[in-house]
């Protein structure tokens, strides 16, 4: 392996920007390893992010090549926007945090980061689609570095079996930034004595990778599912009969979802719907489409049932496994929080039973007690894993629930709003499926969503808003968890329709 020729200085500036567990000490280890061996004075420092994923930790290394006169340096204890050589970050937007900081600056730094992502918690927490934008990051990470490698350090881990440490160091050798032979690289790998082996292959997976252009990660294609039961095969022939071609697929990936979640009935049931849009559509059939995607969604809402069914299932457990690189003679542990409030229990239990304990003060006061606190359970261990799998095993009671009432009570409401609509403005009736975004998630999460919801549509039939005006406050409510931008402009128009009616 032969790197691109450095630049001759006598001081290098170094910043890694890494989240928990990924090694950015490490990796901060093994370059002052590779400069002392090459007679050059390092040190390093680091600044911890507030925690694993809402922050970074910053890893700062600084080199001096000693002039021999036993003079020491000052050197600095943390990075200096404007005055950082290489930055290493190991996930998209530790690289867009790395440019918002100022460490790369165009014509001095080389930019090394992986174009794959982990989403932030603040992204998660956003009602609507919270993602950052990727591109624009990498178009910034061109404009600011005077060269920028960019690369999926994740999927180039799972190629390597090796840890993204390895991945990160294999690259800033590739890189050619730093004017050390790549020997000395592996060298500092082998004196560390951990994992040699697969921090080699890492190491000649990220050296390799450097040399390629930029590219992002490969964009997801989702095909059509292929059933694999008769059931499966019957509905799949039913959409290629009953509905349109442009919303075939969002509905044979609807019906896959409901039979995984319940069974071949309630996916009929699904299609029944659906027909009914269909039948008031037309050419291009947006309307069809868009429904088929999110009455899946909503037809199969997350309750304690589900929950328990997907952390208990044997392909999230190997899925852990994968991701935290267990070897087949580990033994892995899961603990996870959980927090079912009264309200999500009784909404499991028969519809009446549920009813009765929600509306009975004396009933409800002395079950609240038990589901106040959220509780660590670990899910891997045999006690957990029965209660989880018992719960799970409640699908077949499922429609008798109370929460099974209450959903398809208002799924029929809202489609009988759209078919009403359809018939005079299809694009008012769109605008009305996608209102179904704001309706995920469970716990307050779900409750605050569905009551923006409820406040859109009651004011839809109050006043039968347009299209756009629908749209607009739907944005309002995903675009703020508080709900204060939808009801101020909701308090907006009752104030203009007062004024209008006192006029």
């Amino acid at each position: 392996m032969t790197a691109p020729q450095a630049l001759n200085t006598d001081r290098i500036t170094i910043a890694i920007l890494a989240l928990g567990g990924q090694g950015g000490g490490v990796l901060a280890d093994w370059i002052q390893h590779v400069a002392r061996q090459e007679g050059w004075l390092a040190q390093g420092t680091s600044v911890p992010g507030v925690a694993q994923r809402t922050g970074s930790t910053v890893y700062y290394v600084e080199l001096y090549k000693d002039d021999g006169t036993g003079r020491l340096p000052v050197l600095a204890q943390m990075p200096l926007p404007g005055d950082v050589d290489i930055v290493i970050a190991s996930e998209l937007m530790e690289t867009g945090r790395a440019l918002l900081r100022g460490f790369s600056s165009a014509g001095r730094t080389t930019l090394i980061g992986s174009t794959h992502r982990i989403y932030a918690i603040g992204e998660k927490q956003q009602m609507g689609d919270g993602r950052g934008n990727g591109a624009k990051i990498i178009e910034a990470a061109h404009q600011r570095s005077k060269r920028f490698i960019g690369f999926d350090m994740e999927a180039a881990t799972d190629r390597s079996g090796s840890v993204i440490s390895a991945i990160m160091f294999g690259a800033l050798a590739g890189s050619g930034a730093l004017p050390f032979p790549t020997e000395t690289f592996r060298a500092a790998i082998e004196h560390a004595g951990i994992a040699v082996a697969s921090n080699f292959k890492g190491f000649a997976e990220g050296f390799e990778q450097a040399q390629a252009p930029v590219a992002m990660p490969e964009e997801i294609v989702h095909t059509a599912p292929v059933p694999t039961s008769e059931a499966g095969r019957g509905l799949a022939a039913r959409i290629a009969r009953e509905l349109p071609e442009p919303a075939q697929d969002n509905a044979l990936h609807g019906v896959a979802r409901l039979m995984d979640y319940q069974d071949a009935a309630y996916a009929g049931l699904y299609l029944d719907r659906l027909a009914q849009v269909a039948a008031r559509d037309a050419t291009p059939f947006e309307l069809t489409r868009e429904t088929a995607r999110h009455l899946a969604l909503w037809m199969s809402y997350e309750d304690t049932i589900r929950v328990a069914e997907i952390k208990t299932r044997k392909d999230r457990l190997a899925e852990v496994r994968r991701e935290v690189k267990a070897q087949d003679d580990q033994l892995l542990s899961v603990t996870e929080f959980m927090h079912p409030r009264l309200r999500e229990v009784c909404e499991t239990l028969p519809r009446g039973l549920g009813e009765r304990i929600l509306k009975s003060a004396r009933l409800s006061g002395m079950l609240e007690g038990f589901f106040t606190r959220g509780r660590h359970v670990e899910t891997t261990s045999l006690r957990w894993f029965l209660v989880l799998r018992t719960l799970a095993g409640m699908r077949s009671l499922r429609p008798r629930s109370l929460r099974y009432a209450e959903e398809q009570a208002r799924i029929e409401a809202w489609l009988e709003a759209v078919c009403a609509e359809a018939r005079f403005d299809r694009n008012l009736a769109l605008e009305i499926v996608r209102c179904q975004r704001l309706i995920k998630g469970y716990g307050d999460t779900f409750e605050r969503g569905l009551a923006n919801f409820e406040k859109i549509m009651t004011r839809h039939a109050e006043a039968r808003l347009g299209a756009a005006h629908v749209a607009s406050l739907r944005e309002l409510a995903l675009s703020d968890e508080t709900c204060a931008a939808l009801d101020t402009e909701l308090a907006t128009m009752d104030h203009g329709v007062g004024k209008a009616e006192r006029a």
